[in-house]
């Protein structure tokens, strides 16, 4: 894949991925809005988050992380790709019902190990009963992970990254859904706003596994016109799917460490009333630039660099790393940067309404300026590990998640009597940074493949440059409209002026001094 190409898969996952946070803001927007903080919140967002902890831990975190590499050189020699595809499909359909049966018979157990702060109140069984519905989903995402694997190594990028804007719109629809009810009902009394907040909790719970089937459905049709049809059938071990697994089982462990390091996370928050809430919606916000860009950049990257080491091609590769790593940190710095000067105006313009206090902002907004600070160490950890993935190298990434995690552990659960619910957060960034270094140390004898080249040192110092007087103009631009973010429809108009001034400030510097060109961006959106 040449340089243009790569960028061209970058930005068709990056723009649907980009589309796909939109429509996550809109849904996480209606959701404080109708349920703020407050225990039913918490209970679903728990709940939620069940099926999406272990969905990164069979197919992202460490099934895939395998597979496409594996599936790649295939394509690539043209052996026996569609077979491999179709029994690692009907495996893991096997594998992933018998665990979804007991995931519903043993929610109790997971609750419990997500929130032990959840015991002894209602947020408790409210969580086992939303996640007993949400937990389906494990099901069809992680299939919908392997097919979409499918698709980017065949260089088909626009099915599967375009799946999981029709999960947030059929969120969207389900609460629209629900509301309509509501204003049907009768429902009345002392307990009317319990009831309410139930009533979405129970709906949004039933969206989770209804827009797991569709974007399954949506990658399914896509592989199958792709010449990869898959179909259930018995499953068998395969020589080839025993590799797998030999080469699966310590991204697996790297996965459950990472897993952990969430975990933790949410058991110290689980301790603090609002503060789950305030940490995913946090979550979100850092998410949208890491989802753009470090998830595009890693799902393009790691089939390219796979065809290339089976092709020997050391300066293509190297290249193909290079050329995403600056890319990555020239959409990622200046995103870190404006999460730590402006967190309060986008919380407050996004989330402050309905249920969601002014209380709220200032604890969210405290977690979104802690995330940030992080963000780089979480887009250079998806360059990075493309390089081992794509060497089925996945032994040393979960020794160096091992050590991540002990560091995320020691901060979060230690610092949490002094610092309260934002120890959770400093663990999470202090943890990507751990791990980020020690996957690029971890590259030294990798050769002239994995190692920065000149252009990527000299654009590196002029990023940072760049961003560092995005974040003087965000400052002094925060202060002329800081009236105007208060309230009324016209924040939302001023917010935009706000990333606005951002936008063409950091461009604008980044252009004059070097930092990038703004042609290649062009060149890519067009192709």
């Amino acid at each position: 894949m040449k340089p243009i190409r790569l960028m061209a898969g970058f930005f068709t996952v990056g723009i649907w991925t980009l589309l796909s946070r939109l429509m996550g803001f809109v849904r996480d927007i209606m959701i404080a809005s109708y349920l703020g903080t407050g225990p039913v919140a918490e209970a679903f967002l728990v709940a939620f988050s069940l099926p999406n902890l272990f969905r990164r831990f069979f197919a992202e975190g460490a099934f895939n992380m395998a597979f496409v590499p594996m599936f790649s050189k295939k394509v690539e020699a043209d052996e026996g790709a569609l077979k491999f595809a179709q029994d690692a499909f009907v495996g893991m359909t096997f594998i992933l019902t018998i665990f979804t049966v007991l995931g519903i018979i043993f929610m109790p157990l997971l609750v419990t190990a997500m929130a032990l702060g959840f015991i002894g109140d209602s947020r408790f069984d409210l969580s086992v009963y939303y996640g007993r519905i949400a937990f389906p989903y494990i099901l069809f995402i992680s299939l919908s992970a392997l097919l979409s694997g499918v698709l980017n190594a065949t260089g088909r990028f626009m099915a599967a990254a375009a799946a999981p804007v029709f999960l947030n719109i059929i969120f969207i629809g389900f609460m629209i859904f629900a509301a309509v009810l509501w204003s049907l009902s009768e429902t009345a009394g002392q307990e009317m706003e319990n009831a309410l907040h139930n009533h979405f909790g129970e709906w949004l719970s039933i969206a989770v596994p209804v827009g797991g089937v569709v974007q399954m459905a949506i990658v399914w049709i896509a592989a199958a016109r792709a010449g990869f049809p898959m179909k259930l059938a018995r499953p068998k071990m395969t020589p080839e799917l025993k590799r797998l697994l030999m080469i699966a089982a310590p991204a697996a462990l790297a996965g459950g460490v990472v897993q952990i390091n969430i975990l933790v996370g949410r058991q110290v928050a689980s301790y603090f009333d609002g503060a789950v809430a305030w940490l995913n919606y946090a979550d979100r916000l850092y998410q949208l630039p890491l989802g753009v860009v470090g998830i595009a950049i890693g799902v393009v990257l790691l089939p390219d660099l796979s065809r290339r080491l089976r092709a020997d091609d050391v300066a293509g590769g190297r290249d193909a790393f290079n050329r995403a790593s600056e890319l990555s940190l020239a959409l990622t710095v200046p995103a870190t940067v404006a999460l730590m000067v402006i967190p309060i105006p986008l919380v407050s313009v996004l989330f402050e309404r309905g249920e969601f206090t002014s209380q709220d902002t200032l604890s969210t907004a405290l977690a979104v300026a802690v995330y940030g600070l992080g963000l780089p160490a979480f887009v250079m950890q998806k360059t990075l590990q493309p390089l081992y993935f794509a060497r089925e190298d996945t032994k040393r990434p979960f020794y160096y998640a091992l050590v991540a995690m002990l560091f995320n552990v020691v901060l979060a659960v230690g610092l949490s009597p002094y610092i309260g619910f934002i120890a959770a957060a400093l663990g999470t960034t202090i943890t990507g940074w751990a791990m980020a270094l020690q996957l690029w140390w971890g590259t030294r004898g990798m050769g002239e493949a994995a190692r920065f080249d000149p252009r990527f040192w000299s654009r590196l110092w002029r990023i940072l440059g760049a961003s560092a007087g995005m974040g003087v103009a965000l400052v002094l631009a925060e202060a002329l409209l800081s009236p105007l973010l208060s309230g009324g429809a016209v924040r939302y108009l001023a917010l935009l002026a706000l990333v606005m001034v951002g936008i063409v400030s950091y461009f604008g510097i980044g252009q004059i001094i070097g930092a990038f060109k703004l042609g290649e961006f062009r060149r890519a959106m067009r192709r």
